[in-house]
């Protein structure tokens, strides 16, 4: 038993969950280092914030060398230059046209573009999807819907939110197929606009161009166009939460590239500095430009530590990491598809780049969540760390670094693929 675990059970709430009972002292690129010196091999990567791999030696000379400079300014009081270097590159890989506001968390920045979407607009309906994930603050928790347990207590929350199906094909809603539906996910906001909101009063719809908690779903393209066309019908906002989705995960730098769709407000945060906290919200300038100064703020967002980590992390993805990834995320998809093909209990594999999942099945596809419960703990005795995902818990979500090589895909697989024999 870790020694860590035991002495946080008198000090640290139950609240603070945790996915193992680890305790580790050191991360090296695919690996964690445990507390009696084993390598765990991560393929959780923090839940997708070390894209780049634990304490990636880039990431470690940038934040060092500013830490030696300038730790705190305050962006309510100065500027420095990691601030708006990093604005910079996020207004260049953004198409130019855009501005950014910087925060701490995924939360706190999906607060933000809520906060922005109704100032702006001067509307108050939000609209968001079942299985969505936005965060734990008690307005991202109003437009969360992956999970009963994170409302649970805590209502009544955020007024004047409203929830849309995602379009699941594997779970559809409507009970169609996806060779021949007709896209009822997307008929279905003619029927929200006429019994239960206007659509003028809707100042945005918030979506995740992939859901991530709500179990790793990949959407059709054309559903995400459809509610691009929606947005542009109405004067709504699309807000996309790239937090989980952002900086390489799906071999892209951000999801919606898979999609040919653009947002007009996007949040990020997670693998946007490696583990230092940061989050931005990116919108369009003539959006931005109508939020004026008082309408929001934070004390420490834009930290220069955390921005200099950024800045290193994104120029490792673009040198090479993102384009590791596409490979090692195709190879990875490939095998995970051979085990479906030998393991009646995977009933779907799905997933774009890094962001993979497989999801676990029952008879007559009813989620086996203890199947996915019971690989997770054989995977951890056995050096690989794993989280699941999904309302029933039934996902398995491989969130590998996008460095990841094959032989440590191999390795993961193998540990895995003895978990499912045992379960079969």
């Amino acid at each position: 038993m870790s020694n860590l675990y035991e002495r946080s059970l008198n000090v640290i709430p139950p609240v603070a969950a945790r996915a193992t009972k680890l305790g580790v002292v050191k991360g090296e690129g695919s690996y964690l280092i445990t507390e009696d010196g084993k390598k765990v091999l991560d393929f959780a990567s923090g839940v997708a914030v070390c894209n780049i791999g634990h304490n990636n030696k880039a990431v470690v000379e940038a934040a060092t060398k500013q830490i030696q400079q300038l730790i705190h300014g305050g962006h309510n009081v100065v500027y420095y230059e990691t601030y708006v270097k990093l604005a910079e590159k996020l207004v260049e890989l953004t198409g130019g046209d855009t501005m950014v506001y910087f925060s701490n968390s995924g939360a706190e920045a999906n607060e933000g573009a809520i906060k922005l979407a109704k100032y702006v607009s001067k509307r108050q309906g939000i609209i968001s999807f079942k299985g969505s994930f936005h965060g734990r603050t008690l307005g991202t928790t109003s437009i969360t819907a992956s999970n009963s347990a994170y409302r649970k207590n805590y209502e009544g929350l955020l007024p004047s939110v409203y929830f849309a199906e995602y379009a699941n094909c594997f779970r559809c809603p409507y009970k169609q197929k996806k060779e021949s539906c007709s896209m009822e996910c997307v008929e279905q906001f003619d029927d929200i606009f006429k019994r239960i909101i206007d659509p003028y009063s809707v100042a945005a719809i918030i979506m995740e161009p992939i859901q991530g908690e709500g179990g790793y779903i990949v959407p059709p393209k054309e559903f995400m166009k459809a509610i691009r066309e929606i947005c542009d019908k109405y004067g709504i906002y699309l807000i996309f939460d790239e937090v989980q989705t952002g900086f390489g995960r799906t071999g892209k730098m951000f999801a919606h590239e898979n999609f040919d769709v653009k947002p007009d407000i996007m949040t990020c945060a997670k693998a946007i500095a490696s583990g230092f906290p940061l989050s931005a919200v990116i919108g369009k300038k003539e959006i931005m430009k109508n939020w004026p100064a008082g309408a929001h703020g934070g004390t420490f967002g834009g930290n220069p530590v955390s921005c200099a980590a950024s800045l290193a992390t994104i120029e490792q993805l673009e040198n090479g990491a993102i384009e590791n990834g596409v490979e090692s995320g195709a190879y990875l998809k490939k095998r995970l598809f051979e085990l479906k093909e030998k393991y009646p209990i995977i009933g779907d594999v799905r997933g774009i780049g890094l962001m993979l999942a497989m999801e676990f099945v029952g008879e007559n596809n009813v989620p086996n969540g203890r199947a996915v419960k019971n690989i997770i703990n054989y995977s951890v005795e056995h050096g690989l760390i794993l989280l699941n995902c999904g309302t029933y818990k039934n996902v398995l979500r491989f969130i590998a670094p996008t460095t990841v090589s094959k032989s440590e895909i191999d390795e993961a697989l193998g540990i895995i693929e003895e978990a499912i024999v045992k379960e079969c």
